[in-house]
């Protein structure tokens, strides 16, 4: 049977479909007219246009499939049209998750963020379990994955074999956009980063998270939830050793919260003039300062997630950003 992957010309999807064609499985992605397919270009999978908001390509999608994984959302922290995030990450999922119930698909994983188990601060090692509470954020990104989960869980309850994989911050190659993880390895290494804001992070290697994708799909227990995550880091010494492998000075500067709020705002405003995206949003600011650390062992213990070492995983990425250009 063919496995449908949402999402596949991303950062995280198509790391998750070479997974799968190393495997031998017959991969259908799904794209948009307007998607960047560099990353999926030279694979041997099927295409298929759809768009998760429009029923009818979603059921086209899904047919002859026996496993989903959802992994298409919109990424970003900030963003012209806040609408944007609610559209695409809960009424799309829930359009997908409903379709995937209907046509009796037997393993779905759906890819949600380590958001939506909430910034709990340094030290606090919380776990699956742990309350959301990224409302004071005002991270539509974050509101948006947390209320897709709420959807999901609902149609789960209705007999749709659902795993839930909540992955941390993400990197590694692949990342062509690149995501707002990917886009501070590239201002750090290009020495375009002023200075930061002291908090408490969670990093995990994309081709981690891709492999934990099908480990979720092989033995995840349907209505669970894992947290994909490897290393607990301080932002600083994630900073200083993401500058060390690139051979560069490490940002230095570390900015109140007060400034690098109104700083924030500022670059939220030039960014709706200049229609590219902020250097930091408000609300990556106020998740900074909240931070989060993880417990992520139920991942390891129960689907076996590799944890590859953080400096590794960074030399690749600097690597590929350096091969394509970003770095210069």
């Amino acid at each position: 049977m063919t496995v449908l992957v949402t999402g596949a010309n991303g950062f995280m999807g198509s790391n998750v479909v070479r997974e799968l064609i190393k495997d031998g499985t017959d991969v259908r992605v799904t794209i948009r007219k307007d998607s960047d397919t560099r990353n999926i270009d030279d694979l041997d999978v099927e295409k298929i246009y759809c768009d998760i908001r429009d029923k009818q390509s979603v059921k086209i999608a899904l047919q002859g499939c026996d496993t989903l994984y959802h992994v298409a959302a919109f990424f970003a922290h900030w963003a012209p049209k806040k609408k944007l995030f609610y559209d695409i990450n809960v009424e799309g999922t829930r359009t997908l998750l409903e379709e995937a119930l209907s046509q009796g698909l037997k393993k779905v994983v759906y890819t949600s963020t380590s958001n939506t188990i909430g910034s709990h601060g340094a030290g606090n090692f919380v776990k699956e379990d742990a309350e959301f509470n990224g409302w004071e954020a005002g991270d539509h990104y974050a509101i948006s994955k947390y209320l897709a989960e709420v959807e999901a869980k609902k149609i789960c309850e209705k007999g749709l074999p659902l795993v839930i994989v909540n992955p941390t911050l993400v990197i590694g190659v692949r990342d062509c956009k690149p995501t707002p993880s990917g886009a501070l390895i590239v201002d750090i290494a290009n020495g375009d980063m002023p200075g930061y804001i002291e908090g408490a992070i969670n990093v995990i290697d994309v081709e981690d998270v891709a492999r934990g994708q099908i480990q979720a799909a092989q033995k995840g227990r349907i209505g669970e939830r894992y947290l994909f995550g490897n290393e607990n880091l301080f932002v600083g010494e994630f900073f200083k050793l993401i500058a060390e492998i690139a051979g560069v000075k490490p940002p230095k500067r570390k900015i109140p919260y007060r400034i690098a709020l109104s700083l924030g705002y500022l670059f939220q405003m030039g960014a709706r003039i200049k229609k590219n995206p902020p250097l930091v949003s408000v609300s990556q600011v106020r998740l900074g300062k909240m931070g989060e650390h993880f417990d992520c062992s139920k991942a390891v213990n129960e689907l076996g997630l590799k944890q590859t070492p953080i400096k590794k995983t960074i030399e690749k990425a600097i690597n590929w950003f350096r091969e394509n250009g970003y770095i210069k």
